[in-house]
């Protein structure tokens, strides 16, 4: 492993945050997956990507604030693209 190489997170836990982001923002991923907006291949990234986020703690107070539908996600979420595509 390089100096710079950060391991990866618990999937579990970036598989919910990935889900919990998507929600917050009015998405739902098995929805866009079942009418292939996005693929099963798409979601895996989206959570691997998630994995590898410097950001969680941050992700997670940007959860906790307010139980709205919200039309971006967290500023440095890895997911913003497909996310704001999908809404």
């Amino acid at each position: 492993m390089k100096d710079n190489d950060m391991p990866l997170g618990d999937p579990a836990v970036h598989f919910w945050l990935t889900r919990s982001v998507a929600r917050a923002m009015g998405v739902n991923l098995s929805q866009a997956m079942a009418t292939g907006r996005i693929s099963a291949q798409d979601y895996e990234e989206m959570v691997t990507a998630c994995c590898g986020c410097m950001h969680v703690a941050g992700c997670q107070a940007w959860l906790a604030t307010e139980a709205v539908v919200r039309s971006a996600p967290f500023e440095a979420c890895a997911h913003r693209t497909v996310l704001e595509r999908l809404q």
